[in-house]
């Protein structure tokens, strides 16, 4: 039987690329995130130097890659309370568009870029100009009551900017059932249906997440999403050595933040020591496949 018919999954569209495969030619890819300090105009902000910043983000991204991190993703986690979509600035743009050109130099690891709180459009724009290879958009289709308020998912405009840009080959990493966030709004539909629907809105690649940044995701959670796609499904919060094995037999990948962090704090540096634990737990399981 062919994974299609095991999943059961509705067929939406035309089968595409299995994307997480052409970005990194390896067995259940690990994804690291680096938070990055407040950027210019953001509350939390102290006017540290654009340099400084792009160091410390820098310095993580070796830190990553050194350990055998497959990827990287860059996120202004640090500008809270974050900014809606409509109101990302320029100089949000601007300085994470420094950094990524940075990092992108510093390292050959291929990097992603996530633009908080579900800037989409300015994220797209970033990843062309530094060529990075995927943006995360927690809200890709539908509508939720987050933290900054409601939000539509942008999916018809934000597919329309990168055809526009010319940046088809920037892949869509979207969250399923999104953490940070209330779904009274599609509480009569299944975490499977949301599947589809960011299917049928032209995602590339699906994440399943915990409640919050660092908490676990559940395998169920995984294979609701996994119910409702033929796209490949990844972790996208949470994860540790100690459920690499379980998580990964769910899922096709992961991306991970918080715990690769030294003491478990998202705002402190990468710790080397964590980046190699997890990566010895996750051979294992690339090696038992």
């Amino acid at each position: 039987m062919t994974k299609r018919e095991i999943m059961a999954a509705p067929i939406v569209l035309p089968e595409k690329p299995d994307m997480l495969a052409a970005l990194f030619p390896v067995k259940k890819p690990v994804i690291g995130v680096i938070h990055l300090n407040a950027l210019p105009g953001a509350p939390r902000y102290q006017g540290e130097t654009m340099k400084s910043i792009a160091a410390a983000a820098v310095r993580d991204a070796l830190t990553l890659s050194k350990g055998g991190i497959d990827g990287i993703i860059v996120e202004n986690a640090s500008d809270l309370p974050f900014s809606r979509p409509e109101h990302i600035g320029p100089e949000t743009v601007a300085a994470l568009t420094a950094v990524c050109m940075e990092v992108r130099g510093a390292v050959n690891t291929p990097i992603g870029i996530t633009c908080v709180a579900n800037g989409a459009i300015p994220a797209l724009a970033i990843a062309k100009a530094v060529g990075a290879r995927w943006v995360r958009v927690n809200q890709w289709v539908n509508a939720y009551v987050a933290n900054e308020g409601f939000i539509n998912g942008p999916a018809p405009e934000a597919m329309r900017y990168r055809a526009m840009i010319d940046a088809r080959d920037v892949a869509i990493f979207a969250d399923v059932h999104v953490k940070f966030g209330a779904h009274a709004i599609t509480a009569d539909r299944s975490i499977p249906e949301q599947a589809t629907d960011a299917e049928w809105f032209d995602a590339d690649v699906l994440i399943a997440t915990g409640t919050r940044t660092g908490s676990p995701t559940e395998p169920r959670e995984v294979n609701e999403v996994r119910g409702g796609t033929n796209l490949p499904v990844i972790v996208g919060s949470g994860l540790s050595p100690s459920q690499v094995p379980t998580l990964f037999a769910a899922a096709d990948g992961a991306i991970i933040g918080q715990w690769l962090k030294q003491d478990g704090r998202w705002w402190l540096p990468v710790d080397a020591k964590r980046v190699e634990e997890l990566m010895n737990a996750v051979i294992k399981v690339r090696e038992a496949l």
